[in-house]
């Protein structure tokens, strides 16, 4: 799904490209129909961005009538976006020997910290070699190419040896970042599949990249939002298990059977972990349904979610007592009647039909 989608993007921007290549070509001014003339709206430029301001004199100072001087009466201003490259840079530090005349001591400051020792790397050009690899999805012999261009020789090989001394340089930070997510009593988890090369298959194999993401901003708490990212070569279930190992409170997932094992109790106690499902993925089934057929009875359902959505968006912000008795005054008798609506529905359609499909999901994690 993802390698479709990005090659319908190349293809829109491959049209996009053609129409301005068109657009630009001066056509004869009958050919162009009155009201077919094409004015693009620009936005303006972002108010973060610095700027250079370029007076330009006007053509003459004096009236060209009776020889006066002109004086100001107004302005105009046009913004050019421009593009500053970025620049590789030399920095050295000089550290002098100093000594003493008389007794012989000899003093000089030490080297600074370097990212990587035995490396002539600094930090900010570490962060744009992992940055453009990891952001911009540039594998490391087309950057060898790219400072090549400015004139610097930086092997493939080397790139490679940094990109992989900086991932280890920064596991104490990823560490901190796995700890911050994990102290908190509510999660978000979901998975995604990413093609990952095989060498010596000449092909890719299907890897999984969990997102593990700790935000309570919508319940008025200001601590600090976090995502926690584990990549692992499958998609199973013992992956979130172990990295779940001891962990306490309400986690919010898709219905990925991976996950039933750690909502299960453990002995007499109570499960650890209480299973939280997704509006958003329930919504989705019923939309597509929607999206295909253009049924009144997926529409519906779509309507009455929207309603919870709609108690939500009230109270969001507010503190989590405020949102509880919001949603048990307003989202509760919508959700029971919500139930009781699919309840019907599902004996009214055909059991095999993509609508009932949704109403089974749906029901079938209702208490979550």
């Amino acid at each position: 799904m993802g390698r479709a989608a990005d090659q319908l993007e190349l293809q829109i921007e491959e049209l996009e490209q053609h129409q301005a290549e068109q657009a630009a070509v001066p056509a004869p001014k009958a050919a162009m129909p009155i009201g077919e003339c094409i004015h693009p709206i620009r936005k303006p430029l972002p108010a973060h961005l610095p700027r250079e301001d370029e007076e330009l004199a006007p053509p003459y100072a004096a009236c060209p009538g009776c020889g006066l001087a002109l004086r100001r009466i107004g302005e105009d201003v046009l913004e050019v976006l421009e593009m500053v490259p970025a620049r590789l840079r030399v920095r050295r530090y000089v550290r002098p020997v100093m000594a003493c005349r008389c007794c012989g001591d000899i003093s000089q400051a030490p080297p600074p910290p370097v990212p990587l020792p035995k490396s002539n790397a600094g930090a900010s050009l570490l962060a744009d070699i992992v940055l453009a690899k990891y952001d911009d999805h540039l594998p490391a012999y087309w950057q060898a190419e790219r400072f090549a261009r400015e004139g610097v020789e930086v092997p493939r090989s080397t790139l490679t040896d940094w990109l992989g001394r900086t991932a280890t340089l920064l596991t104490p930070l990823a560490e901190r970042i796995a700890a911050h997510v994990l102290a908190a009593g509510k999660l978000h988890v979901d998975d995604t599949p990413v093609p990952v090369l095989a060498p010596g298959a000449g092909k890719t194999r299907t890897g999984r990249l969990w997102v593990y993401a700790r935000d309570d901003r919508a319940c008025g708490d200001a601590t600090a939002p976090a995502a926690l990212y584990r990549y692992t070569p499958d998609r199973k279930g013992e992956h979130p298990q172990r990295q779940f190992a001891g962990w306490r409170g309400a986690l919010q997932a898709d219905g990925y059977a991976g996950f039933n094992a750690l909502y299960e109790p453990k002995g007499a106690d109570p499960p650890a972990i209480s299973e939280v499902a997704c509006w958003a993925h329930v919504r989705r089934k019923f939309f597509d349904v929607h999206q295909a057929h253009k049924g009144a009875a997926a529409q519906e359902v779509l309507e009455r979610i929207g309603r919870l959505y709609a108690v939500e968006e009230r109270v969001r912000g507010q503190p989590a007592a405020r949102r509880a008795a919001a949603r048990q005054a307003e989202a509760a008798p919508e959700t029971a009647a919500l139930r009781t609506h699919l309840d019907q529905l599902l004996r009214q359609v055909s059991g095999k039909s993509a609508l009932a499909e949704a109403i089974r999901y749906a029901l079938s994690r209702w208490p979550a």
